[in-house]
């Protein structure tokens, strides 16, 4: 029974807390706002340490895609927090079911035509360096890699975490980054696409951090 309240209770709570920093943030954009009836697919990228306020891109339960949401008992929850904030997940990473869910998320862009979201460096890094799944999964699906970043004037750091994980201070400025997409083609290689896609990630990630400085 207490498993099963901890199961139940946990994603609640953790949908309180985004809702409660998202909108108690006063939030701008930077680059192209994203649109979920753009009629181009893209797979968007966002550091582990940052994905508790991508949810903020777009209006709560209008995101048309999935997120890959790794396959052990933490993933599970913040899946089912997805869940309740109207967002589908696929779940696995690069260590457990990572084939099975890469198929998954290539037929949901192919046959469902979806958005895909990641965390290039997740589920265990390191901690913002962008795997080589990510790059195979946008080569698969055939759409770009967007980058998105947010930062905010306050905010606290989890030293704990292996990622230093990002959390917002209520009634604080925000900024949501959304880089160039990145389109990247079989014929220059995994080492130069992985160069390309770091690059914009790690660009995405200076103009939020340097937003209020």
């Amino acid at each position: 029974m207490k498993e099963r309240l901890i199961v139940w209770l946990v994603p609640r709570v953790v949908r309180l807390l985004i809702l409660f920093f998202m909108y108690t943030t006063r939030w701008q954009i930077v680059g192209k706002p994203f649109s979920p009836a753009d009629p181009q697919r893209y797979l968007l990228a966002f550091w582990h340490a940052r994905m508790l306020m991508i949810p903020r891109i777009c209006p709560l339960g209008t995101w048309f895609g999935y997120m890959l949401i790794s396959s052990h008992r933490d993933g599970g929850f913040i899946a089912d927090t997805m869940h309740l904030l109207g967002i589908s997940t696929i779940r696995g990473s690069t260590t457990r079911g990572g084939a099975r869910a890469m198929l998954q998320m290539v037929r949901a862009v192919r046959d469902e035509n979806r958005h895909l979201g990641i965390t290039p460096d997740g589920p265990k890094g390191p901690a913002q360096v962008v795997q080589r799944g990510t790059v195979q999964m946008a080569l698969k699906a055939g759409i770009p890699v967007l980058p998105v970043c947010y930062a905010t004037k306050r905010h606290w750091r989890v030293n704990s975490s292996w990622d230093r994980f990002y959390i917002p201070k209520p009634f604080s400025r925000g900024v949501m980054v959304m880089g160039e997409p990145v389109w990247l083609t079989a014929e220059e290689g995994v080492d130069e696409s992985l160069r390309r896609v770091q690059q914009a990630m790690d660009e995405a990630q200076q103009r939020a951090d340097s937003f209020f400085s």
